[in-house]
């Protein structure tokens, strides 16, 4: 059974729609790479997913529940909706760091948060703390990252605070990690470093949805390819296809504006 299931999501601004019915499905320890022009709705979608917008049509499952049913009046308080949010981890653009912290601190922070809102936390507070930091720290060392335990945003380089910024989504151990275009913000020569960890990633069969640029790097990491125009997918398969043998005119037509640059 797929791990998430998307099934006609549609979304508006202002008149204007987005997102044109869309499908698609994940199965667990898969990668789902979305490609496509800027415009075209690859951000919302991860948006939606991870309900920092809200779908006007359609229905999103994980693990078979639905957390999300258009058709059925959805629950608007922040409790409810930070429920729905724990099954996705979103590593943005930006890096969204908290500059007044550490390393260390910045991806135990949320962990934290939640850890407080738990029954027995004040009975058990020292040991919770203790388990947080320790699973902070094996995070922080598989992202290659163990020296800047103690240094703040500040004095690292873009790639190292991105990869910090993964860190913090792992630590939140969700069913599925989202990347928007994880080294849009990078110089050219730091983005080697981030995509070596989202390789690593994909490798220990992390599932995952990446919104890239990266086309080279989108047909060696994925599992499948998924391309998006004017708020709609327009084809989707293995990468081996999409790039190699595509079948829509569009995806063709995309692929060699890639091809040029």
């Amino acid at each position: 059974m797929a791990i998430l299931e998307v099934q006609n999501i549609s979304k508006s601004f202002d008149g204007s729609c987005v997102l044109k019915d869309i499908n698609f499905s994940l199965e667990k320890g898969r990668t789902l790479s979305i490609i496509g022009s800027s415009g075209s709705g690859k951000t919302t979608l991860l948006r939606c997913l991870n309900f920092l917008e809200t779908p006007d049509t359609g229905v999103i499952s994980v693990n078979g529940e639905a957390l999300f049913d258009a058709a059925i009046p959805q629950s608007a308080s922040e409790t409810a909706v930070r429920q729905k949010r724990l099954h996705f981890g979103l590593v943005f653009q930006q890096f969204n760091l908290f500059p007044q912290y550490t390393v260390l601190k910045n991806v135990m922070l949320a962990v934290q948060l939640f850890a407080c809102q738990r029954p027995n936390y004040k009975e058990n507070k020292k040991q919770i703390l203790s388990g947080i930091e320790q699973d902070a720290r094996e995070i922080i060392a598989s992202v290659g990252l163990s020296e800047k335990l103690q240094s703040y945003p500040h004095q690292l380089s873009g790639g190292q605070q991105q990869r910090v910024a993964i860190a913090r989504a792992l630590a939140m151990h969700p069913d599925i990690l989202c990347f928007d275009e994880p080294t849009s913000a990078l110089d050219p020569e730091l983005t080697g470093e981030v995509l070596k960890v989202i390789r690593g990633l994909a490798e220990k069969e992390t599932t995952m949805i990446i919104v890239t640029h990266e086309m080279q790097f989108a047909r060696d990491v994925s599992d499948t390819v998924l391309f998006m125009d004017e708020g709609v997918v327009v084809e989707a398969g293995p990468p081996e296809e999409v790039f190699g043998n595509p079948k829509e005119e569009r995806t063709r037509k995309f692929l060699e504006r890639y091809n040029e640059n």
